[in-house]
This record gives structure tokens, sequence and C-alpha cells, in this order.
């Protein structure tokens, strides 16, 4: 953890990682790409503990996109065994400091073996305040906005609206993004989280996932402070 105080701007309530790089991290110490992922959990822990201690309420970590299916099937099959493990070992500990864990996504996507893991530690976590961590898994911005529409269908609505669509995500109870970060040097979404960052404020970090520590996401959220967000009006009118 890093030994800086941090300063956490009042309007910083839900941070959105995009978290690349794992397998580029394990290929340039001569490494099996599976190893950075595992790499990468550690680093996951890390941000939540952070996120805790600091005050934020919401920490989205895009675990695996409904595109990743088409990696090759041993890295598939090391990330569902990871997933798994992970959730089982970290409930508890999650649960100890007052975390609420939920698996968004398409979940009816996995095996009942991980669906039985989601299920557990959602419902040992569920009346957690503390810090929301939200994992997104098999996970698409436009199976989700897909979805809530169809929602709105089969619940009768007519002419649907915005408030219709943003009650039926899989995020419907919690408060848009404000700071998207993407971690591997790329400059893009990549379908993640596509209505609720329409608006924030994006940051995009050079640093590998398993390299992005406690002090790096203190350099983006300084960058954060910095900025201002204006959400359509006028520098003037926000004064």
């Amino acid at each position: 953890m890093s030994e800086i105080e941090p300063n956490i701007p009042a309007n910083l309530k839900h941070i959105a990682i995009i978290m690349d790089g794992n397998g580029r991290w394990a290929q340039k110490r001569g490494k099996k790409r599976v190893m950075g992922h595992k790499a990468g959990m550690e680093r996951a822990r890390e941000m939540a503990e952070y996120c805790g201690e600091q005050g934020i309420s919401v920490l989205t970590l895009f675990a695996f996109s409904s595109e990743n299916w088409k990696r090759p099937q041993d890295e598939v099959s090391f990330l569902m065994d990871l997933f798994a493990t992970s959730l089982k070992n970290e409930s508890k500990k999650l649960h100890k400091n007052n975390v609420k864990l939920v698996v968004i996504g398409d979940k009816a996507g996995f095996d009942k073996r991980l669906q039985k893991a989601i299920d557990n530690a959602e419902e040992l976590t569920k009346d957690n305040h503390g810090l929301l961590l939200q994992i997104a898994a098999n996970y698409g911005g436009h199976w989700d906005i897909t979805q809530a529409a169809n929602q709105c269908l089969m619940d009768g609505i007519g002419k649907i609206t915005e408030d219709d669509i943003s009650k039926r995500l899989v995020t419907a109870d919690v408060t848009d993004v404000d700071l998207m970060i993407r971690t591997g040097g790329e400059q893009r979404i990549s379908n993640f989280l596509l209505w609720q960052t329409a608006y924030s404020e994006l940051y995009f970090s050079d640093a590998l996932w398993p390299d992005f520590d406690s002090k790096e996401l203190e350099v983006a959220i300084s960058d954060f402070a910095k900025r201002q967000r204006r959400f359509g009006q006028t520098g003037e009118q926000i004064g």
C-alpha cells in the first residue's frame, strides 16, 4: 500500500477498471500468459483493499468480457478455474472487511460449479455496507443494453425511455462510473459499461495490470481531481 495520504475528491464515488496487460506482463518475464492472470488477481485484491480504505463507494473490475471466450481454450479454462477458486478463497475476507460482492454479466454462460461459487459469495456478502465490488464477468455493454431493452418489452412498456433502460441494466441501483481506468497502454473501452460511462472521465495507463499498484491509482485519482466535469454545461456554469 502507498504511504501517501491521498486526497479523494468528493465527486469520486465509482471507479471502473479495465484490467489489461496480464498476458503481456507474463510473456515479458518468459512465463506463460496464465501466470499473468494469477498476478493480476493479486493486484485486484490490492485495489479492492485500497478503495475500501479510502471510502470509494463502488469499484467495478472488468475480469472477463463476452468476447474473451474466443481466446485459447487452455487460457479460458485457467481463467474459469482461477475465478472459482478466488471467489471461494476471497469471499470470507471480503465479508470480514464489510465488502459487498456482486458479479455482473451473463452468469448463465458459466458452468454449474462457477455459478454456485458466485451465488455463495454474493449470498455471504449481500448485507455488507462498505465497498461495493462489482466483478464484470461474461459481460459486454451491448449485451447489457440489449437485455435491458428486452426486459422493457417483456414488462409491456410501449415507448421506452432512458430511465426504463437504466432501471434494467445489471447496475440498475448503482451510481454511474465517475472514473474509468484502462491499463496496458490501449486506449479504448472495449464494450465495457457503455451506458454507465457516458460522462465518465477516462484515464489510460501504460502500466500493465500486474504493475498497476495503489501509487498508480493515486496518480489516476489526482488526474481526475484536476478535471472539470461539465455534463453538457459550460465551464462558466459549473463555476
